[in-house]
């Protein structure tokens, strides 16, 4: 996955399945899509990387922390295992890095004289729009 961690093979589950959507005969006939399944509390990664993943908002991992990871954008089954593989090394490498910690920050003085100088420049052209009243 990265050059410091890899995902050994016996640790992702692999499944043929039957693709959806257009493609005539060859769509009911040949399970060309593929379906990978990742423990991710039982896999090799380390423990902040596992928290990481545990934690992210994906509907593609269970609360058993199961990532179900479904290709079928190509024809062939070989073509899908690694489009799947290479989901699963982007999600992985996603989480590789620590986040940066936001620093709060409040506009200078100078920002704020500039934006209520802009608010009182536009309310004058808007001002000027206005019919003259005798």
């Amino acid at each position: 996955m990265t050059p410091a961690i890899s995902i050994p093979d016996d640790e992702i589950e692999w499944s043929a399945i039957r693709s959806g959507g257009p493609g005539g005969q060859n769509v009911n006939k040949v399970a060309s899509a593929v379906q990978l399944r990742f423990d991710i509390p039982a896999s090799s990664l380390p423990e902040a990387w596992k928290r990481r993943l545990m934690s992210l908002r994906d509907r593609r991992i269970t609360r058993e922390g199961i990532l179900t990871i479904k290709a079928q954008d190509e024809r062939s089954q070989k073509r899908n295992r690694e489009i799947a593989r290479d989901r699963l090394r982007d999600l992985v490498a996603g989480i590789a890095t620590v986040p940066k910690a936001r620093v709060p920050t409040r506009p200078s003085r100078a920002a704020k004289k500039r934006r209520l100088d802009a608010k009182k420049q536009r309310g004058r052209v808007k001002a000027l729009r206005k019919p003259v009243a005798d």
